[in-house]
C-alpha cells in the first residue's frame, strides 16, 4: 500500500511522496487541547520547541514581490497554532507582547500607543482619516507614487481638505518645497510613503519631520510605512514622527491580515481634544483603545474579534526581531547590504533603475526598467520557470515599463538561505534567454 501512495504521489505534480512526512499514532496524539497549544510552562515550551524542530514548510516557489514576502519556519508553524479563544488566559500575554515590542522595533516609548488590528495596510489609512483629522480641516500629502494618490483619495473620502506635492517619478518631495508649502498655509496633519511599493522610492523620513518641527510644530506627522517598517530604520521619538501605520506581509514577516499603526503621546492628545465624532466605526480609536489598554494590561476586552493565528504568528516575527540575533541595526544593515548587490547586478546587466537617484532607492526593494524591446510577459514567466517571482509595475503612468524585486525579510537576513543569489542568478538567465528569443 505504501509503495502505491508513493507511486501516485510521484505521478501528480506538487504531491509530496507519503515518505516526505510522518502522521503520529493514534496513541501518541494528546486528548486535551492545551496539550496543543502554544504553551506558557517550561514544559510546554520544550514540546512546542520539540514539535517545531520538526516542521519545514512546504517546497515552494521564492517569493520575492514586495510583499507578501518569505515567511520563516518559526513564523508559519506559529501561524498553525490551534483555534483558540482571544479571551483565553493564554492568548492575553501574546497579545500584550505584540503591542509593547512593535514599538521596539520603531524605537518609539511606552506613551507610544498601537493599534494592533484585523485589516490591510489600507486600514491604516482610514484610522489616520478618520480619528486625527475633523471635516474641513487640512491636511498636507507628499505624493510620490501610487499610494500617495490612494492616501489622499482617503482622506477625502472622510471630508478633509487635501493639498498635494507632487515629485516627479522616481523622486522623492524636496524638503525645501514642504518648508514653503508650510508657511503658505496651517496643515492639521502632513503625511508620506516612506517607501512607495508602487516605485521603489525611498523619501527622507527624518529631514521631514525635522522641516515640520520647524516651521509648524503644531503640525502632525504621519509615516505610511507599509513597505518600511523593519526594512528601513524608523526612530519614532527620535525624529518627532507622530504616526507609523504598516501592515504584517513585508518587512515584518508575517502573512497579510494585520493592520498595525502606533500613535504618538501628540497624536493621542490631539484624537482626544477633537470637536467631532469620530467618522469610522471599525476603525474609531474610542473602540480599540479599551482594547488594547486591556490586552497590554494583562486582561482580555472585547470590540471585534481579532485574529488570533495571525497574532501568535506576529509574536514569533516580534521576537525573531526585538528579541535575537542579528540586532535592528544589524537587520538594517543587511538590507542595505543586499539592496546595493541586487541593484549593481541590475546595473551590470545593463537594467536602469525607477528611482533617479541613489538617494531616493529603497533598501528593502529595487524597481528596474525593462531593456527596450523586452516587456513583462518576456521575463517575468522565465524567471517563474526558475522558481523565482517577482512583481510587474503598477504606477498606472507606468506600469508597463518596469518591474520590482522585493529583498527583505528573511530573505536578506538569513545569508544560509541564498535568496540573494537565487534571485541574481535567475534574473541573469532569464534577461539572457529573453534577448536571446527577440533578438535585442
Amino acid at each position: 500500500m505504501l509503495s502505491r501512495c508513493k507511486s501516485l504521489a510521484a505521478a501528480i505534480p506538487g504531491c509530496r511522496p507519503v515518505s516526505s512526512f510522518s502522521l503520529p499514532s493514534s496513541s501518541s496524539i494528546p486528548r486535551t487541547s492545551p496539550a496543543l497549544s502554544l504553551p506558557h510552562s517550561h514544559s510546554r515550551t520544550l514540546s512546542a520547541s520539540a514539535r517545531m524542530s520538526n516542521f519545514k514548510q512546504e517546497p515552494h516557489k521564492l517569493l520575492v514581490i514586495p510583499g507578501p514576502i518569505e515567511v520563516t519556519d518559526e513564523v508559519l508553524y506559529a501561524n498553525a497554532h490551534p483555534s483558540m479563544s482571544h479571551v483565553s488566559p493564554d492568548f492575553i500575554p501574546v497579545f500584550g507582547d505584540c503591542i509593547r515590542m512593535i514599538r521596539e522595533v520603531l524605537f518609539a516609548g511606552p506613551q507610544a500607543q498601537p493599534f494592533i488590528i484585523s485589516g490591510s495596510g489600507t486600514l491604516g489609512w482610514d484610522q489616520v482619516s478618520a480619528n486625527l483629522v475633523e471635516p474641513g480641516e487640512s491636511v498636507l500629502v507628499l505624493n510620490s507614487g501610487y499610494f500617495g494618490d490612494s492616501f489622499a483619495d482617503c482622506l477625502r473620502t472622510y471630508g478633509a481638505v487635501v493639498d498635494e506635492l507632487h515629485a516627479p517619478f522616481g523622486t522623492a518631495v524636496e524638503l525645501s518645497s514642504l518648508e514653503a508649502a508650510l508657511k503658505s498655509k496651517k496643515y492639521k496633519l502632513v503625511t508620506f510613503t516612506h517607501v512607495d511599493t508602487s516605485t521603489g522610492v525611498l523619501s527622507d523620513a527624518k529631514g521631514i519631520a525635522e522641516v515640520v518641527k520647524s516651521a509648524s510644530p503644531e503640525t502632525l506627522v504621519a509615516l505610511d510605512g507599509v513597505c518600511s517598517v523593519a526594512s528601513e530604520e524608523i526612530q519614532m521619538d527620535a525624529w518627532g514622527i507622530d504616526v507609523v501605520l504598516t501592515a504584517s506581509q513585508k518587512g515584518l514577516g508575517v502573512p497579510p491580515g494585520l493592520s498595525i499603526l502606533v500613535a504618538s503621546e501628540k497624536a493621542m492628545k490631539v484624537f482626544e481634544a477633537r470637536k467631532s465624532p469620530v467618522t469610522s466605526y471599525y476603525g474609531s480609536w474610542k473602540k480599540w483603545l479599551p482594547i488594547m489598554r486591556a490586552y497590554e494590561n494583562g486582561s482580555a476586552a472585547y470590540f471585534a474579534t481579532p485574529p488570533v493565528n495571525l497574532i501568535y504568528a506576529f509574536h514569533t516575527s516580534l521576537t525573531q526581531l526585538t528579541k535575537r540575533a542579528p540586532s535592528l541595526q544589524e537587520r538594517f544593515a543587511l538590507h542595505r547590504e543586499a539592496s546595493a548587490r541586487v541593484k549593481k547586478a541590475a546595473e551590470e546587466l545593463g537594467l536602469r533603475q525607477l528611482p533617479l537617484d541613489s538617494k531616493y532607492a529603497a533598501n528593502g526593494m529595487t524597481a528596474l526598467y525593462f531593456p527596450d524591446g523586452l516587456v513583462a510577459s518576456d521575463l517575468l514567466p522565465r524567471l517563474g520557470k526558475r522558481d523565482v517571482i517577482v512583481a510587474g509595475g503598477l504606477h498606472k503612468d507606468h506600469k508597463e515599463k518596469y518591474f520590482r524585486i522585493g529583498h527583505m525579510g528573511v530573505s536578506v537576513v538569513d545569508k544560509m538561505r541564498g535568496d540573494i543569489d537565487k534571485v541574481i542568478a535567475a534574473l541573469k538567465e532569464s534577461l539572457a534567454e529573453a534577448k536571446a528569443s527577440k533578438n535585442v
